[in-house]
């Protein structure tokens, strides 16, 4: 066994391999306190027939065992991916795609089992390492290592890979991951973050990210494998050069079409062309000296190479954009709100040719989702789900469950909109927003943002302040770069960076940026998080012309919820024996209460009249005695010495004989009775909570009213 270390922040990581899954082209197992990951890579020896891409998979697990748990659900086994397993997945995946060399298209798979759960907090971190560490000393082909690394900010300091106690005091919470030469990926949100901060926080991570480069190429150095070699891809230069003389006059008009769908068509019209013209035996023989080939596949290459070209030159040499805008220019914005009249709070933002539909649901406690995770049991009371159904890009495909990419944008949103979120003393509610993807040119997830900020304004929830998302795009060749604002789906797929950003005017709550390719400068860096701050504070005046302020009631479809506080010794008394009281309350009103060990209890409902029923006989079980005050109360017990009156459900006191009446009495039954009801007041309340009554106080105070 060889293994290597590195020290974050103190703690010591060590990556080993020689005594696990010997048999996989890459094995590491990354170890950091009680925390254990285990990384294999696998590629196939030669790529299936006819694949011109590069098949790469790479999935994170974890092991209930690795926590010492035991599954739930009846079949007590690990089954479908969690959430929280389908983003880290994506985690490790976009750092390390980019680096793969063009022309490798072995199938490829990277595997990465929890084994060990520590408080470390670093699971997903040590996945990121594990799994480069696997693949760069292994003889698959890769121009590695990356490092990853998860930045916390405390009171204003950044601190590497915080733990799970420090989780919960978090103003920014970022994994940042790259080359030793530049970030390829950021992930993260933060509390209305800085834009100078984030810079430094990013910086602050590349610095140990160097550290994890290092210390894999030194692993290397010890046991790495000789790398496959990959041939060069080969191209018919005949070929394309044929392709690109037929299209080159018709393309930059139909590139130029405004609308996406007419674009589309003009391009695939162009296309069709092409290959009834080229795709001949004639030609076939010619170029590849054979009749019988298909040549479609080498024709929509050279095609869609052209394609891209002539779009990157557009933009470089002219700053004209496929719609006709220029690098920093945002497309028309159009909010609406109300749309939906039954349901709690609802928006349609349009930006361009991006439509989201989103919808904001009220809910109670019980409607809180419980995660079991390695960490423990936990409940969220906001969720925001996304979905990204066909129609929305003109195709047919079956509706399945959400995909790794729904997942993964509804979690971006979240993250978006979660730091401007009211407390849950401030709000009681559980918060559910769910955004529709109606149409899609570009960011359909920042679209969502804005929509989240609308719909949740129009319900009445009364966040922090309104969040507006954008995302950006890169254009790089050499030294001649530019920064898009507000990218196109076509600028997306052509282009060198996907870069989103959401924020208040405060500052930046949630980050997210992929490079395809090997990283990007620090300068470039700095221009597209400026430029997207000046395009966030633009979307952001559009949402207040919409929606200039918080809807002051709710829809009249929501539930209610009221709060009130008792003593947290009074919650058996609510609650009664085996739950009998509160059971009956709730047969009584209607309302659903939920009680908090704190003793916070909400109690939602339907209407008003039911909540305050509610209320008041819960403050009735809970109220406690005041000295001097008057009541009217039940006999429940009569002794020689006086009589036990009940002056509050479950609260007696004793009226003694010479309290009964203002004339001297032989037997208190001369007076009063069990099942009498009589006014007594509260004369003394000892240390022990023990309570005096007196009936005589009462009749002397209304003779002397008389």
């Amino acid at each position: 066994m060889t293994s290597v270390e590195v020290e974050i922040r103190g703690k010591k990581i060590t990556l080993e391999t020689g005594l696990m899954a010997k048999q996989s082209d890459g094995a590491v197992v990354a170890r950091c306190g009680d925390t254990i990951v285990l990384a294999t890579a696998v590629a196939a020896k030669t790529p299936r027939e006819g694949l011109d891409f590069f098949p790469l998979t790479i999935d994170y697990l974890e092991k209930a065992y690795s926590a010492g748990k035991i599954p739930g659900g009846f079949f007590k086994r690990e089954s479908k991916p969690s959430e929280k397993e389908v983003l880290t997945s994506r985690l490790i995946d976009r750092p390390m795609r980019p680096l793969f060399p063009k022309g490798f298209y072995c199938e490829t798979q990277g595997i990465v089992s929890v084994l060990s759960y520590g408080d470390e907090n670093v699971a997903d971190i040590l996945g990121i390492l594990s799994m480069s560490a696997a693949v760069h000393i292994s003889d698959i082909p890769f121009d590695g290592p990356v490092g990853g690394v998860r930045v916390g900010m405390i009171n204003g300091e950044l601190i590497a890979n915080p733990t799970l106690a420090e989780m919960a005091e978090l103003e920014l919470n970022l994994v940042v991951a790259g080359t030793a030469d530049a970030v390829i990926m950021v992930e993260g949100g933060g509390a209305e973050i800085s834009e100078a901060k984030m810079l430094e926080a990013i910086d602050f991570a590349h610095a140990e990210i160097r550290k994890m480069v290092a210390v894999q190429n030194e692993f290397r150095a010890k046991v790495g494998k000789e790398k496959r070699v990959v041939p060069p891809v080969v191209e018919n230069v005949d070929l394309k050069r044929e392709v690109e003389q037929f299209i080159a006059d018709k393309m930059p008009e139909a590139i130029s079409i405004p609308d996406k769908m007419r674009r589309q068509q003009a391009l695939n019209v162009i296309l069709e062309d092409a290959v009834k013209l080229l795709n001949t035996p004639e030609n076939a023989q010619r170029f590849f000296g054979k009749p019988d080939r298909d040549m479609k596949r080498e024709i929509a290459n050279a095609f869609d190479d052209y394609e891209q070209q002539l779009v990157r030159t557009m933009i470089l040499r002219d700053g004209v954009r496929a719609d006709g805008r220029k690098p920093d220019e945002i497309r028309p914005i159009t909010c609406y709100t109300k749309l939906l009249p039954r349901v709690h709070g609802s928006a349609l933002f349009v930006r361009g040719e991006t439509q989201a539909l989103v919808a904001t649901t009220l809910g109670t406690a019980d409607d809180e989702q419980k995660i079991d995770a390695l960490e423990g049991e936990s409940y969220k009371n906001f969720m925001l789900h996304y979905n990204f159904p066909p129609f929305s890009v003109g195709e047919v495909k079956p509706l399945r469950s959400p995909g790794r990419r729904e997942i993964g944008h509804g979690a971006l949103a979240e993250r978006s909109i979660k730091y401007v979120m009211p407390t849950k003393e401030q709000f009681p509610y559980t918060v559910r927003i769910v955004s529709d993807i109606l149409e899609s040119n570009g960011s359909s997830s920042m679209a969502t943002v804005c929509g989240a900020t609308l719909s949740l304004m129009d319900a009445g929830v009364p966040i922090k302040a309104p969040v507006a998302g954008i995302a950006m795009g890169l254009i790089q060749e050499g030294e001649q770069v530019v920064v898009l604002t507000d990218i196109l789906g076509l600028e997306d797929h052509l282009g060198d960076m996907d870069f989103k950003v959401a924020g208040t005017e405060a500052g930046i709550t949630a980050f997210q940026m992929d490079c395809k390719i090997g990283g990007i400068s620090r300068q470039v860096l700095e221009t597209a998080i400026e430029q997207a701050r000046k395009g966030r504070m633009h979307i952001l005046g559009k949402i207040k012309e919409a929606m200039p302020a918080v809807s002051e009631q709710l829809s009249p479809f929501a539930p209610r919820i009221y709060t009130m506080q008792i003593k947290p010794e009074k919650i058996r008394e609510v609650i009664g024996s085996g739950g009998k009281v509160i059971r009956e309350i709730v047969a009584q009103t209607g309302c659903k209460i939920d009680i908090e060990d704190s003793g916070i209890v909400r109690i939602a409902s339907a209407d008003g009249i039911s909540a305050q029923k509610a209320i008041d006989i819960i403050n009735g079980i809970v109220a406690e005695a005041e000295l001097n005050k008057i009541y009217t109360g039940k006999v429940v017990r009569v002794a020689d010495f006086g009589a036990f009156v009940e002056i509050m459900p479950g609260t007696d006191g004793l009226l003694h004989i010479s309290q009964i009446s203002e004339k001297r009495i032989a037997k208190v039954t001369d007076e009063i009775n069990v099942g009498d009801e009589i006014q007594v007041k509260v004369i003394e309340i000892d240390g022990q909570g023990r309570i005096r009554l007196s009936r005589k106080d009462v009749l002397r105070e209304q003779k002397a009213q008389e």
